[in-house]
């Protein structure tokens, strides 16, 4: 269970061909074409262009990974979301 005072990041990672994962997370990383970027709550927006890396999202009970490359990342009030050109699941 959340707790209420617990700040947690909304995430949508997505694809051309379909939503890949979505929900709740305490942190997510990203590859950029600057390189690595570490999103937490309260962080300022941004936009930024996705390189070719693994998206990394932080969960309660779990650690999602997702192999992405190109597309874009857009941070807004705590909603991640990520829009890959192309992008897989990586098993657990």
């Amino acid at each position: 269970s959340l707790m209420a005072s617990a700040k947690s990041l909304q995430v949508e990672v997505v694809s051309h061909e379909a939503r890949l994962w979505h929900g709740a997370a305490s942190a997510v990383q990203i590859p950029t074409v600057d390189g690595s970027l570490g999103i937490l709550p309260g962080r300022q927006p941004l936009l930024a262009q996705l390189g070719d890396g693994i998206v990394t999202v932080t969960c309660a009970n779990e650690i999602v990974s997702v192999e992405v490359s190109g597309g874009f990342a857009s941070v807004d009030s705590d909603f991640i979301t990520v829009v890959a050109d192309r992008a897989t699941v990586a098993s657990q």
